[in-house]
């Protein structure tokens, strides 16, 4: 029987291939410009929510979160940026934020420590700071503590699934993620994660036994690279098998990048599980 989605072995592949398999700047070659329109956008909705920008929750210099607040007492989502934990910055991604505002949603974007300035157990344990004082500063800046969901594209997809057992999380929305990192320690993309093998382990959500038991939605596009796709079904498998909340969808025809639609839109459907999350959670 032919693999759902093509050819996913990549022990099997060859190092060229492998890596093409994880690369979606080729993969989607219109990439570049539709992040720029992201930048675009994301510095226009900036300028109209100044109040609450770099929030300082930790040393480093991109321990930082912005916060825009949609309600007063509201829910809040928290976004983490993709970019394969070595690229990219929070401010790339405020766009992301009108599909949930436009339904009382309030969002907050952090930022973290890329590689090879920090390892991912480093960035990990960065979320978590992050989220505690989000958690803290939540009643000072209007919004309630007892309501946040997080939800992340690509590596970030990753960074919501080990936020999940964070304690004032309710719920997560992981957006085209990894949650098996062993094909990256294995790729180009190790040069900076410089991932081990104890250290892929203890950060990938698919060698853990069990997990947290709050509900986390899984979602990729149709159109991404089979490898990707094959992490989410997988991951999603894995859960259902363990008994944990877990729902899984295919955007039809979103690739790694458009995929994102779904999110900047209030109609979106990522836009909807994040509503269908906060309303399963009591939010």
């Amino acid at each position: 029987m032919a693999a759902p989605f093509g050819d996913t072995n990549w022990r099997g592949m060859s190092q060229d291939k492998r890596d093409l398999g994880l690369n979606n700047g080729l993969a989607v070659p219109n990439g570049a410009d539709l992040v720029a329109g992201w930048d675009k956008r994301s510095a226009e909705l900036r300028t109209r929510y100044p109040d609450h920008l770099d929030l300082r929750y930790g040393p480093r210099e991109r321990n930082r979160i912005d916060f825009l607040k949609a309600a007063d007492g509201g829910p809040t989502l928290l976004f983490i940026h993709g970019g394969y934990w070595q690229t990219r910055a929070k401010e790339a991604f405020t766009t992301f934020a009108s599909g949930p505002m436009a339904h009382g949603i309030s969002v907050a974007l952090i930022g973290y420590t890329l590689a090879p300035d920090a390892t991912l157990d480093q960035i990990v344990a960065e979320i978590h700071s992050g989220l505690d004082f989000l958690a803290d500063k939540l009643p000072e800046l209007g919004g309630d503590p007892r309501r946040i969901v997080v939800t992340g594209w690509s590596a970030g997809g990753h960074l919501t699934s080990m936020a999940l057992s964070h304690p004032h999380v309710k719920a997560g929305v992981a957006i085209s993620g990894i949650f098996d990192l062993e094909p990256i320690r294995h790729s180009y993309l190790n040069v900076k994660l410089g991932l081990d093998e104890e250290m892929s382990r203890r950060n990938s959500p698919v060698k853990q036994k069990g997990g947290p038991l709050k509900p986390l939605s899984l979602v990729v596009g149709s159109a991404e690279l089979p490898l990707l796709r094959q992490q989410t079904a997988d991951f999603a498998a894995y859960r259902a098998l363990h008994g944990l909340p877990v729902s899984y969808e295919e955007i039809p025809g979103a690739d790694h990048f458009s995929i994102m639609d779904e999110l900047a839109s209030p109609a979106g459907r990522i836009t909807t599980l994040i509503r269908q999350s906060l309303a399963q959670v009591g939010g």
